[in-house]
């Protein structure tokens, strides 16, 4: 079997598990010849301070790679790319046949203009920054990957796990794809996106007094009438009023608004205890467990049992 080069690009502050997840998988598959290049040829720190050492300096690399791979720096890392390292992304990219980053190695490959007028992700905390500052690319916030053309973009961390074993399957079948999935005990196929992993970070606080309220009443009880009839009667406003309110105030609808809180209140009782899905989807304003179910596959992309089955406190 002819070997295939991959060459992992690293720099200063390297996340481990980006860098390691997808050498092992390649290892385990066979058929690579895989080169660390950093933008010097010496060794770079990473995350956890352990030292790296490379192979040879990106410079070094003369030939076209088969396939070129970016794990993510950490995201305090991300500003100020050296020109050179943008550089070497782009020419090394460029030639490659394939191209694949991991975790926020995303902003690298953007700010290299590999993504431009693609489809990517990245890790789910980082996407509202890639799109704010690549308008020119279309994060996908949710895939655990993404592959546009010859470009493969992968979540965070433990995603370029999955996003090697894509690669595998593509290259050698999915029986050496799924041997090395059996090997290192994971998912060949993931199941769900990344929305099962993340926790929506906090509002903006509201301005009116008024939606305060009304925020506070649907964090005190999820599964009372917080219809948009209702919350505005016990507001004292409009209909109308209290829409714009949302609007202005958080950027999203008070129906949006209700069900965000009432799935966190849904999460946090399947991670902790024990009730029944149906009880659960009375306690949180479902109207049964099958809207559970429903709103659960929308917005988290898996079922309340599952997503019980991989979050519950042990």
């Amino acid at each position: 079997m002819d070997e295939r080069d991959v060459v992992v690009i690293v720099c200063e502050g390297v996340v481990l598990l980006d860098l390691t997840g997808p050498v092992q998988v390649f290892t385990g598959a066979g058929g690579y010849r895989t080169r660390l290049a950093s933008l010097d040829g010496k060794p770079v720190r990473t995350d956890t301070g352990v030292v790296l050492g490379v192979d040879c300096a990106l410079s070094e690399v003369d030939y076209r790679a088969h396939t070129v791979v970016v794990p993510g720096p950490k995201p305090g890392l991300l500003d100020g790319f050296p020109p050179e390292l943008t550089a070497e992304v782009r020419r090394l990219g460029d030639a490659a046949s394939r191209v694949a980053s991991v975790c926020t190695g995303a902003f690298l490959l953007a700010e290299a203009g590999l993504l431009t007028g693609r489809r990517a992700t990245t890790h789910w905390a980082m996407c509202a920054e890639l799109a704010a500052r690549f308008p020119g690319v279309t994060v996908q916030p949710d895939a655990i990957y993404v592959r546009d053309d010859r470009v493969v973009t992968s979540a965070g961390m433990s995603a370029g796990i999955d996003l090697a074993l894509a690669l595998v399957e593509e290259d050698h079948g999915v029986d050496a794809a799924r041997t090395v999935a059996r090997n290192l005990v994971v998912f060949l196929h993931r199941p769900g996106g990344q929305s099962q992993f993340s926790v929506w970070g906090g509002l903006p606080p509201p301005r009116a007094p008024a939606l305060r309220a009304v925020l506070d009443a649907v964090v005190a009880d999820p599964a009372a009438d917080h219809t948009l009839a209702g919350m505005a009667a016990r507001a004292m406003l409009s209909e109308r009023h209290l829409t714009r309110l949302f609007q202005r105030d958080l950027g999203i609808t008070a129906g949006q608004y209700v069900t965000r809180v009432r799935v966190q209140a849904a999460r946090t009782l399947l991670e902790s205890g024990d009730a029944g899905v149906e009880t659960v989807a009375r306690r949180c304003g479902f109207r049964s467990d099958e809207t559970l179910r429903r709103v659960f596959l929308q917005v988290l992309g898996i079922t309340p049992t599952a997503y019980r089955q991989r979050f519950a406190h042990s």
